[in-house]
């Protein structure tokens, strides 16, 4: 009975914290005189990848780095393709922030980079201080860009969801944190407790670690991105994944990569990796020319993971360290 108490209080806790994030994090964006956007790529999007950090640092502890490799390059095609393509289904997602183009162009550079990196065959301790330092160069360059921009005070005004007044700093702050600590917990009571009951029925372990983990650690991206765009704040949506993406790659697998090598599995050269980039261009087709993912492009972005779960059990019927 405990793991499916565990589940619906994880589903229930993801819910509320979510909604208390994008309220905390719109209001804050107001305080601080930045925009939406950026703060959905650095305060919640750091925030919400914390699942991927835990297990990219523990994978590494354990011996086991090629998880965390796994896990992030997974999450990363969750992220666009199910955290975006979800919410599209009930409300197109849209961002109208003019500086999103240039946070796209750093995603795909991450990406390119990570890609090459791989070649190597294994990320090692310099590849990952040398990612460590672009996401370091990154937060510096957003937050930069983002106060030169400083309109966020009157894109809150008639936005649903959100008083006409942002939220004084301290219950902003406030609200941040407890939406960042209830999506880590929800997080990890959903994917425990749906885990043990995937065991139960005896699904196999392949199967559980190419959904439950990759899709489980993905869960406070899916419930920001959906409460977001349900407010009508698609450049927190959006700003969410692309943060996200980028936070996993130059943060996650640059902790990584210097607390272990992180060997490349032959498989991410020639399928994984490429999707993940596939994925990243598909997002950036419809930012750059402004175009709305709007309910058929959700369906598109659902159905293009299910072939890409599909594939991945295919080619690697016997491995999990996919996800």
């Amino acid at each position: 009975m405990w793991p499916y108490i565990q589940t619906v209080a994880g589903l229930a806790i993801l819910v509320v914290a979510g909604d208390l994030l994008v309220r905390g994090a719109v209001s804050l964006a107001a305080r601080l005189g930045v925009s939406k956007l950026i703060i959905g790529l650095t305060v919640v999007a750091f925030g919400t990848s914390g699942p991927e950090l835990v297990v990219g640092i523990d994978a590494a502890l354990s011996g086991v780095p090629v998880l965390s490799l796994g896990n992030v390059v997974g999450s990363n095609i969750a992220n666009i393709l199910l955290v975006l393509g979800l919410p599209a289904l009930i409300v197109p997602v849209l961002s109208s922030d003019h500086n999103i183009s240039y946070n796209i162009g750093y995603m795909l550079a991450a990406s390119v980079l990570l890609m090459a990196l791989a070649a190597t065959g294994t990320l090692e301790a310099w590849h990952g201080v040398l990612l460590l330092l672009a996401l370091i160069a990154f937060i510096l360059l957003s937050i930069r860009h983002g106060r030169r921009m400083a309109y966020a005070s009157h894109e809150l005004k008639d936005i649903e969801g959100v008083p006409e007044k942002p939220y004084r700093l301290p219950l902003a702050i406030a609200l941040t944190i407890a939406g960042l600590i209830g999506l880590a917990w929800g997080a990890d009571l959903l994917v425990d407790g749906s885990t043990t009951i995937a065991r139960r029925f005896g699904i196999p372990e392949v199967v559980i670690g190419l959904t439950l983990v990759a899709v489980g650690t993905s869960l406070p991206e899916l419930v920001t991105s959906f409460m977001a765009a349900l407010h009508r704040h698609g450049d927190i949506a959006i700003g969410n994944v692309v943060g996200s993406n980028i936070f996993n790659i130059f943060g996650i697998l640059g902790i990584t990569a210097i607390l272990a090598p992180v060997p490349v599995p032959v498989i991410f050269h020639g399928f994984d990796l490429p999707v993940m980039t596939a994925a990243a261009l598909t997002l950036a087709y419809f930012v750059l020319r402004r175009q709305p993912i709007g309910r058929w492009a959700g369906i598109a972005f659902i159905i293009a993971y299910i072939g890409y779960i599909i594939g991945l059990a295919l080619l690697t019927p016997s491995s999990g360290v996919a996800t």
